[in-house]
């Protein structure tokens, strides 16, 4: 599940650019129109590939992309994301930078490259690449870069900024499952253990529970005195995620 999220969060970026193409390979695709036209077009089956996991035929048609167009940002930004799943952080890097470069007001590209810088420690750099993107009044998702933003302040320890993330995610978008639940084991961890429980009972709802999900409902129910709520939410730990730490947690008694 934790892969999943974070494969949602790497293709925030990419949702506003395309929709998925149907068809099933490029080879016959944006061959006939201007370079721009057949770049775009490359990199959108590039996408659609990298979504379904596909990163060799992704990295391909991002090669016909920049043969075709050198100079198209989303192109070197979709790179940027593959060769991050490639564990390629060099040439991730230097495939955001050119992307930057080429479009530094881009909010999908600020909001990629933030997220790699992130994930390779770099998380007081990453918060302003997400703030950059936030500030562009044509920017879509803005709730998808606080939220990241809040993931990233809360990896480099700071929880305050974190909070404050959170809840402007769920301003914009109160559904957020991600704001959701980190937000609900903030207030849990502050005590405000009704808030945390709306928060993780909305999050259930919306979308399958995870172990992280199941996890912190069980504890909200343990620390309110809900003993059966509790035994039914620890059966579901059992049941669904046996082998997670979460369960491990429980079989130990280590709550918080």
């Amino acid at each position: 599940m934790k892969r999943a999220v974070v494969l949602l969060l790497l293709l925030a970026g990419c949702a506003s650019q395309s929709e998925a193409p149907t068809v099933e390979t490029g080879t016959t695709v944006g061959e006939v129109g201007d370079p721009r036209n057949r770049a775009r077009a490359h990199t959108d089956l590039a996408a659609a590939y990298y979504e379904r996991g596909s990163m060799a035929i992704a990295l391909e048609e991002l090669r016909i992309a920049t043969a075709a167009d050198a100079n198209y940002p989303p192109a070197h930004s979709m790179l940027g994301l593959v060769y991050m799943e490639l564990r390629e952080n060099q040439l991730a890097e230097a495939s955001f930078e050119r992307a930057l470069r080429l479009s530094p007001n881009d909010p999908d590209i600020n909001h990629n490259y933030g997220w790699f810088l992130c994930n390779t420690n770099r998380e007081k750099e990453s918060i302003k690449l997400f703030v950059q993107a936030i500030r562009n009044p044509l920017y879509s998702t803005p709730w998808r870069s606080y939220s990241t933003a809040g993931v990233c302040s809360l990896r480099g320890g700071n929880a305050k900024d974190a909070e404050e993330f959170f809840q402007r995610a769920l301003k914009l978008e109160p559904d957020d499952p991600q704001s959701l639940i980190k937000l609900g084991e903030i207030r849990y961890r502050q005590g405000q253990i009704d808030e945390a429980r709306r928060l993780v009972s909305r999050y259930n709802k919306l979308i399958t529970p995870t172990a992280e999900s199941l996890w912190l409902a069980l504890r909200i129910e343990r620390r309110l005195g809900e003993r059966v709520a509790e035994q039914s939410l620890g059966n579901q730990l059992r049941r669904r995620y046996p082998g997670s730490a979460e369960y491990r947690a429980l079989q130990r008694g280590q709550y918080d």
